[in-house]
């Protein structure tokens, strides 16, 4: 029962859908295993772009045999021999295929175009040492259904090669895995068959430059080791080792077997469309599967990056709340901002007149501030410079300590640079600018609350920016030890405040103030904090990329049971020698 074209469209709906949510799907943290995870999602990617979606695309296409194999095995001679000339460079120089060659029949052309197969390899007509090209040769010795594409070695000494080895076979309908008596128990064949076994593509398997006395002993060893390793199905082909020709071609008997068995495929419409599903369909089990082990990744990731962020929030969240601490207990009331508030409400005749009534002290406030107005501005550059020093104090803190946190993780260790270990130059500026805002929100709020108490001409007209640095003198000491010293100093300004206006308004606008200062200088932290987080953000790790990629594998098996239950499962026919 053949697959009809709806199903077949949604399948290739389904593909495209998977590749991009594989492509959304970034690792791009140092988490454990991430970088194998990151290179199994690149080969994921190529596979569907390579085979996967070019195939579903062309169902009817030639089948592609990929002749790959170990280093010297003989690859190169082998596809040679079955075209029956030259086509593909053969010798004892190693690595010899540098660039893939493909040979179909004449009348195949048309379906190895750019968009089908391979389609970041560039087609090429001549012979090239170009790893990134493909070479088309068109040849009328291979029948017309079938292509065979001449891999690069699987274990060569150039990684490219390795790679681009790797990348073809991943992109075949039938693997004509090449060995020889030397090399068949080689590691790195064995597991490429057995990801081959695992994803169950149809496989064939030749023995070759084997001496003809060992050909048996050899063959039965290799028949064991594939039927231990799920490939026991494996057609098994021998090429004794024998004098090539001039032309660098083995003797036609040689290799009959294997060029009748290809013929073989090659006339049989059913049984070519029977490979091609059975790789197809395997190619695309193993996708799905393995794309819930990639969503599981991208889950850790986004669980690394919540703990980073984490890191950032706790530090700065700690230097905030001492930040704001700090501003409130007196601290900054100390040293020459201590000493330029004395010089303003003076520790002589303005302390021992606060007994007096309040009309009394009234006149004395306006007359210190109106006859020393500088003494004003000097509180309020020495406030706004220490409240810039404990800022940036803070602010260096925290960048240190996320930092710190950050350089203890593996995630978050590639993350950094030089700039996120100190606190940014923007600090220094916005904390700068925020406290003269602060200062000048507070005199406003003075003068306001003494318009309203219709406060004297004269006090408006000098007192009102005498009586703000009273205020802020309260609000900077609003938390002091009672018995401080500090609380003991700024208990002449509460006092001059309450001269012009009631305790109870008193009261309110250090709470307004205060909560104003707390509001900004925290603000000041948030700021410098979203580079770290920015830095998060740059990764690109989407919070839904795990559910999308399991919601496009699920609809890609949905698809795959659509199939199977229209009898798209055929196997492939007996078609051993």
């Amino acid at each position: 029962m053949s697959v009809s074209r709806d199903e077949n469209t949604r399948m290739l709906t389904a593909l495209v859908q998977l590749r991009g949510a594989l492509q959304a799907a970034r690792l791009p943290l140092d988490v454990p295993g991430a970088a194998d995870l990151r290179a199994a999602r690149l080969q994921m990617i190529d596979q569907l772009e390579d085979y996967a979606i070019p195939r579903q695309m062309s169902v009817d296409a030639p089948l592609l045999v990929v002749v790959g194999g170990s280093t010297g095995a003989g690859k190169s001679t082998l596809v040679n021999s079955l075209v029956g000339r030259r086509v593909t460079a053969s010798g004892v120089l190693r690595p010899t295929t540098r660039s893939p060659v493909l040979v179909h029949h004449p009348d195949d052309a048309h379906w190895f175009g750019q968009e089908r197969l391979l389609p970041d390899l560039v087609r090429v007509t001549d012979g090239t040492d170009d790893p990134h090209r493909l070479q088309l040769v068109a040849s009328d010795t291979v029948p017309e259904g079938i292509a065979i594409l001449d891999a690069p070695d699987v274990d060569s000494v150039e990684e490219h090669n390795r790679v681009l080895a790797a990348q073809l076979l991943a992109a075949a309908d039938l693997w004509l895995f090449v060995t020889s008596a030397a090399r068949y128990s080689d590691q790195v064949p064995w597991e490429h068959l057995k990801q081959a076994a695992g994803r169950a593509t149809a496989v064939a398997i030749v023995l070759d430059r084997t001496p003809a006395d060992a050909v048996q002993t050899v063959a039965a060893h290799l028949a064991r080791m594939l039927a231990s390793r799920g490939l026991k199905d494996s057609p098994l082909f021998t090429v004794n080792e024998v004098p090539i020709s001039e032309d660098g071609l083995l003797p036609p008997a040689e290799v009959a077997d294997i060029r009748g068995w290809l013929t073989s495929l090659a006339s049989d419409a059913d049984a070519r469309q029977a490979v091609v599903r059975q790789t197809l369909d395997g190619t695309v089990r193993t996708l799905t599967r393995r794309s819930h082990t990639v969503a599981d990744a991208v889950e850790q990731q986004l669980q690394a990056a919540g703990e980073l962020r984490a890191d950032v929030d706790a530090a700065y969240e700690d230097a905030s709340e001492r930040l704001v601490t700090e501003s409130a207990d007196g601290t900054l009331l100390r040293g020459e901002v201590l000493a330029r508030w004395q010089d303003l409400v003076g520790t002589g005749e303005l302390l021992r007149s606060l007994d007096q009534r309040v009309g009394r002290l009234r006149d004395r406030v306006v007359n210190a501030v109106k006859g020393t107005p500088q003494a004003a501005d000097l509180v309020a550059r020495a406030i706004e410079a220490g409240a810039e020093s404990l800022v940036l104090d803070h602010a260096e803190s925290a960048a240190e300590a996320a930092y710190t946190a950050w350089a203890a993780s593996d995630a978050g260790r590639p993350l950094l640079a030089p700039n996120l270990e100190r606190a940014s130059a923007e600090v220094r500026r916005r904390a700068e600018a925020e406290v003269r805002g602060w200062q000048q929100e507070v005199v406003d709020l003075v003068r306001s609350e003494a318009s309203e108490k219709r406060a004297g001409a004269t006090f408006l007209a000098y007192g009102a920016h005498g009586l703000g640095t009273a205020l802020t003198v309260l609000v900077l000491s609003r938390n002091a030890e009672p018995d401080s010293p500090v609380a003991a100093a700024a208990h002449p300004g509460r006092t001059l405040l309450e001269a012009v206006l009631d305790p109870e308004t008193v009261t309110h606008l250090v709470d307004r103030a205060a909560t104003s200062l707390d509001r900004r200088l925290a603000g000041l932290l948030v700021d410098d904090r979203r580079r770290f987080h920015a830095v998060l953000a740059g990764l690109d790790v989407p919070t839904d990329g795990a559910e999308s990629l399991r919601a496009a594998a699920r609809r890609v098996d949905d698809r795959r049971f659509e199939q199977a239950r229209a009898g798209a499962d055929a196997t492939v026919p007996d078609v051993t020698p």
